[in-house]
């Protein structure tokens, strides 16, 4: 072959493999769109071909011990109370929380005509809370909402700068390890009423805001900022919380959200090992429990006697259900947007008689105490 034909020959070959190297127009757009994809809006879907578990009800007849007043009207109590029945929720343990904005009163009244499925809890009064006769009068109406029907207080809640949820006022500032609420906490105990207590939040809203964070997408969200003055971090936290369960054996403590420690079950334990007055519920924290589901069950299976169902999260059935479909079965790779995490979850499978005291048991355990 002459060299002139041998030149065109490589000229050829070479436009031909660049040519075959090029994606075509189409798979240059879709790598161009991913370029632009934003974290917040990744909503990846399972292709893997692995068991999709629905269950309908719960295996037992639940009481949900921490949820709150989403109902507006009548009509959507009834709604609530028939996605209730349809789901197995035996009973709705409704929270007092200073977003809700009405009295006790007002509330025990608009659940009325369904008050054998609903139970309710009120907060402590911070009114005048500078007056030395405050805690006086604090301990008086909390004995009139027992009277009403207060099962428990709760939930308070300190993100750093202090009861947040109170009503009629916040409690800023107030912590609970004040010493001048210690008439409360213990008339508490002895009137039974078991005290619900919101502590900090997941640690990834304490970390900073950056590509390390596996939690950015919530943490960007619900991040706390504890450069205002005033505001305690999640240690402080913690350890108020803990000086709290220590002051008052008598009282029962509740850490909503498994006291915001899915990160360190191990040093949660810990906590429950040393003091028998305290339980946890599971309410909001699926999604920060199913990301590590074997880590999770081992801890339920050994503290079943002290974990109790909550929901946190509205009245619809498809979030009970997600609920059961992860303390019930093994399904694995499973994606909830509404968790607001990217990761994906994965179940639980605990036994029947696990189930059975988280379900219920342990509620009303406490409760008849």
């Amino acid at each position: 072959m002459k060299p002139k034909q041998l030149l065109a020959l490589a000229l050829l070959c070479s436009t031909g493999i660049a040519q075959a190297q090029t994606p075509d127009d189409g798979m240059t757009t879709a790598k161009a769109a991913v370029q632009e994809l934003k974290l917040k809006d990744f909503r990846p879907e399972s292709i893997f071909r692995i068991p999709v578990t629905e269950v309908e009800k719960a295996r037992f007849a639940a009481i949900d011990i921490h949820s709150h007043d989403y109902a507006r009207n009548e009509e959507e109590i009834r709604a609530w109370v028939e996605a209730m029945d349809a789901c197995g929720i035996e009973k709705t343990h409704v929270q007092h929380c200073n977003w809700i904005g009405e009295p006790f009163e007002a509330y025990i009244e608009k659940y009325a005509p369904y008050k054998e499925r609903f139970a309710f809890w009120c907060c402590f009064d911070y009114t005048d809370f500078d007056r030395p006769d405050w805690a006086e009068r604090a301990v008086a109406q909390l004995e009139k909402c027992h009277r009403l029907g207060a099962v428990g207080v709760g939930e308070l809640g300190d993100k750093g700068l202090g009861d947040l949820y109170a009503n009629p006022i916040p409690g800023k500032g107030i912590h609970t390890d004040d010493p001048k609420l210690r008439p409360l906490f213990e008339r508490c105990g002895e009137l039974g009423m078991p005290v619900s207590i919101h502590i900090a939040e997941p640690i990834w809203m304490y970390r900073p805001l950056d590509r390390h964070n596996d939690g950015l997408l919530n943490g960007a969200t619900w991040a706390v900022d504890t450069a205002v003055e005033g505001c305690r971090d999640y240690e402080e936290l913690i350890a108020t919380f803990e000086r709290t369960v220590a002051a008052y054996p008598g009282t029962t403590f509740i850490a909503c959200h498994y006291l915001n420690m899915n990160q360190d079950l191990e040093r949660l334990g810990a906590l429950l090992d040393k003091y028998p007055n305290l339980y946890v519920d599971l309410a909001g924290r699926m999604a920060e429990s199913a990301v590590t589901p074997r880590a999770t069950r081992r801890f339920l299976l050994k503290y079943a006697d002290r974990v109790l169902y909550g929901t946190d999260n509205g009245m619809a059935p498809s979030m009970y259900r997600m609920t059961f479909r992860l303390l019930e079965t093994d399904d694995e790779h499973i994606y909830n947007p509404d968790f607001g995490y990217h990761w994906s979850y994965s179940g639980f499978d605990l036994p029947a008689k696990v189930l059975k005291k988280i379900y219920r048991d342990n509620a009303l355990r406490i409760l008849k105490k």
